[in-house]
C-alpha cells in the first residue's frame, strides 16, 4: 500500500527559532534550521489524514497544500498539537460535511472542553469548525483504511502514536512500553521524536531516539520534534546510515 508522508513542522513547542534568541540555529540561513511544531499529512489508499493540529496550521497548509481531509488524528492535547484546530472550518466549508477527529478518552476530553463550540451534530454551523469526536480505544478504520494506535509514554502520560501500514508515527515520547513493540515491527518508515542533546524528562535525546530506532529496525528513521539545540546540517553528519533528521516540507513514500 503506497503512502506518502509530508512533514508540515518538525520543531518543538516553541518552533524554531525561537522568540529573542540569537544563537546560531535560530540565526542560521540553513532552511532546514526553520521550523514549525511538528505535524504530519499522511495521503494513503485516497485518504489524506493530518496528525495533530498545530498553532502554525493554516501556515503549514498554505506551504503544502491539501485538496481535502478524511480524518484528523490526535497524539496528545498539549497545546503545540491542538491549538490550530480553528483552522479545519475551512475543509468544512470546502467538503461541506463534518470532519471526524480521532483520539484516546483523555485527548477527547480536553478538546471537547476547549473546543466545545467545535463539537456537534446535524447541520453545519458557519464560520467555526464542525468536528466529530471518535474516542480511540484499538485498532480502528478510516473508510476501510486500519489504523494500529500505540501506547506511547511521554513523561507521566500515556499518549498514542499510529501505525498506518508499513509507516509509524511517534512523537513526543520518552519511553515506549514492551507491549508496544510488538506493534512496530517490520515497518518501511518510522518517524520519532528527538528533542536535544542532554536528556530531558518528557522526550527522547538524540541518541536515546536512535537507539530506540536501531531497537525497532525500520528500513529508515526520521527524527522530528527538535529543539533549537539541534543543528541539521552539522548534527546530521553524525547519524546512522539509516536514520535522518526530518525537516519542513520534506515528502517521502512507503511503495
Amino acid at each position: 500500500m503506497p503512502i506518502k508522508i509530508t512533514f508540515l513542522g518538525t520543531g518543538t513547542s516553541q518552533g524554531i527559532p525561537i522568540i529573542n534568541c540569537d544563537c546560531a540555529v535560530c540565526t542560521s540561513v540553513d532552511s532546514r534550521n526553520k521550523r514549525l511544531r511538528t505535524s504530519v499529512v499522511v495521503r494513503t489508499d485516497g485518504k489524506t489524514i493530518l496528525i495533530d493540529t498545530t498553532p502554525d496550521l493554516r501556515q503549514q497548509l498554505l506551504q503544502n497544500p491539501v485538496e481535502r481531509l478524511d480524518a484528523v488524528l490526535f497524539t496528545h492535547a498539549h497545546a503545540d498539537h491542538i491549538y490550530g484546530i480553528d483552522e479545519l472550518r475551512r475543509f468544512n466549508q470546502l467538503q461541506r460535511e463534518r470532519i471526524q477527529v480521532y483520539a484516546d478518552q483523555t485527548t477527547l476530553a480536553r478538546l471537547r472542553l476547549v473546543f466545545d463550540y467545535a463539537f456537534g451534530e446535524g447541520d453545519l454551523l458557519p464560520g467555526i469548525p464542525n468536528l466529530g469526536g471518535r474516542a480511540i480505544r484499538g485498532p480502528f478504520e478510516i473508510g476501510g483504511l486500519r489504523v494500529q494506535p500505540l501506547e506511547l509514554i511521554h513523561g507521566s502520560r500515556q499518549i498514542l502514536g499510529f501505525r498506518i501500514g508499513d509507516f509509524a508515527y511517534c512523537t513526543d515520547v520518552s519511553k515506549i512500553p514492551d507491549h508496544t513493540y510488538a506493534d512496530l515491527g517490520g515497518l518501511k518508515i518510522l518517524v520519532l521524536g528527538a528533542l536535544r542533546e542532554a536528556p530531558h524528562p518528557t522526550h527522547f535525546s538524540v541518541d536515546e531516539a536512535v537507539r530506540e530506532a536501531q531497537k525497532i529496525s525500520a528500513q529508515k528513521t526520521y527524527l522530528i520534534h527538535m529543539s533549537h539545540k539541534i543543528d541539521h546540517g552539522q548534527r546530521s553528519h553524525t547519524l546512522p546510515a539509516s536514520i535522518e533528521f526530518a525537516y519542513d516540507g520534506l515528502t517521502v513514500e512507503v511503495d
